[in-house]
């Protein structure tokens, strides 16, 4: 127990040597498309920036690439129906001074790529190999910045007959929860089925109220003084966070099923009020929360407070709940503070009961109160760093035509900022089958490098 198992050791290739073969815009298969632009919640306004991921698929006899990929781009012309924001773009509306969807048909990107590489030479896809990032198309060259697709899908063959699926979404768009949901819908059009589940595009359900009533104090969020511009970029917009990637080492570290059930025994065997559950996710948050604040380099460092932020699912909290195909972002940030001495000397315990303790605050009211002061105050992500997870999206379990994804997760950027739990990967995966859940679960961070050695010393010795 404790071990070092790091995903860093392989040796991995510098060059996937892809090659684009076509690029264009596609759009709904509406004939007679009604331009309305639609409503973004204050949840949404804040995410004015681009997420990539990619899902990767063993090769099937049946299914060759050049199928599969007409099967996506059929799927995808129908889906812009439903979707219709999906080939839209953001605006700002200069009336209310909110960001909103142009629902104007502009169309979104699709980019067919082939790789001189098999499956199994990219090595372990749960490493960050900086290569994988020719997999996600994130501009289209022919287009203006203001004329930038919301998202765009790249699908590249390799020479093995797998191939993958790089999808650039703007955050605006989707959430963790309601990107499962379009995958699934996805699979289910390519596969000549009905949706899987209902869109509901109505976000207003999660609109401030009238007047704004805030009925508590939010310490996950900072008011400042700055407008949000209608084209801003990632750094402008995103949050306060020091997001530069100057002198970062990169890592993951892989806790394995024995070391989550060491962690949850350690959590139950130590003292709290034994009022809240323990999750597997807060376990795991708090041991990343201990290293992360101890490993921070700074004087007096055990005199300061340490903030972290996780987001949790609103959907089943608010009062009725949102709608099973709520479409948008539904998510916001919970926090659990402390000053680092208290931190350092706590048992893990106590941290998952903070962890805990946050998440149990997301109430109905609460959620409205949040929505509120954003309404008022619009205000940032307030805290040391954030805990974005993908453990278990389920983007794995999605079964399309030529079957599931060897492994789905992010294209992870460099930034000290945001942790990333990403999902384990089955042993023996290569069997084409798909579903890549082996259990365990990566951690993947950006420290300076003396950051980096101390945050790695506390993960191992905490983990004993």
């Amino acid at each position: 127990m404790g071990a070092p198992n790091q995903k860093n050791s392989l040796p991995r290739i510098d060059d996937l040597l892809v090659t684009i073969e076509s690029s264009m815009l596609i759009f709904s298969d509406e004939k007679h498309h009604e331009r309305k632009s639609l409503f973004l919640s204050n949840i949404d306004q804040g995410l004015n920036f681009d997420v990539q991921s990619i899902h990767y698929f063993a090769a099937k006899p049946d299914f060759p690439p050049e199928i599969a990929f007409k099967k996506i781009e059929n799927a995808l012309r129908k889906l812009l129906v439903t979707y219709e924001f999906l080939a839209g773009r953001i605006k700002m509306n200069t009336d209310t001074g909110r960001l909103e969807f142009d629902c104007n048909n502009a169309g979104m990107g699709f980019v067919v790529a082939r790789s001189e590489r098999t499956l199994d030479e990219l090595g372990d896809l749960v490493c960050l190999n900086p290569a994988f990032q020719s997999l996600v198309t994130k501009r289209l060259d022919c287009l203006s910045p203001r004329s930038h697709p919301l998202c765009i899908f790249q699908m590249t063959s390799f020479k093995c007959g797998g191939f993958s699926m790089g999808v650039l979404t703007n955050h605006t768009l989707f959430d963790g929860g309601s990107t499962r949901i379009f995958s699934e819908n996805l699979a289910a059009i390519a596969g000549d089925k009905p949706l899987a589940v209902i869109p509901y595009n109505d976000r207003k359900l999660l609109a401030a109220r009238s007047p704004p009533l805030v009925k508590f104090p939010h310490h996950e969020r900072l008011k400042l003084n700055i407008p949000l511009a209608p084209h801003a970029t990632t750094d402008a917009n995103s949050n306060i966070f020091d997001n530069s990637s100057t002198d970062l080492d990169l890592k993951v570290f892989h806790l394995s099923p024995d070391d989550l059930l060491h962690l949850k025994a350690k959590a139950n065997s130590g003292p709290s009020s034994g009022k809240l559950r323990y999750t597997s996710f807060s376990i795991v948050a708090a041991h990343i929360w201990r290293c992360k604040a101890l490993s921070f380099e700074a004087e007096d460092n055990l005199e300061r407070e340490s903030t972290l932020l996780y987001a949790v699912d609103i959907r089943q909290r608010l009062n009725p709940p949102l709608p099973v195909g709520y479409n948008g972002n539904a998510v916001l940030s919970a926090y659990a503070k402390a000053k680092c001495r208290d931190i350092a000397e706590a048992p893990l315990s106590r941290l998952v009961e903070m962890v805990a303790e946050g998440t149990a605050r997301m109430t109905d009211e609460y959620v409205r109160s949040a929505i509120d002061w954003v309404e008022l105050n619009k205000g940032f992500p307030n805290g040391e760093f954030m805990i974005s997870s993908w453990w278990r999206l389920g983007l794995d379990e999605v079964e399309y035509p030529w079957g599931k994804s060897v492994y789905s997760c992010p294209l992870v950027s460099r930034r000290k900022d945001v942790i990333f739990l990403l999902p384990d990967i089955a042993d023996g995966n290569s069997d084409g089958k798909g579903g890549s859940h082996g259990g365990g679960v990566n951690v993947s961070i950006a420290l300076p490098h003396k950051e980096m050695i101390m945050f790695e010393s506390l993960f191992y010795e905490h983990l004993a």
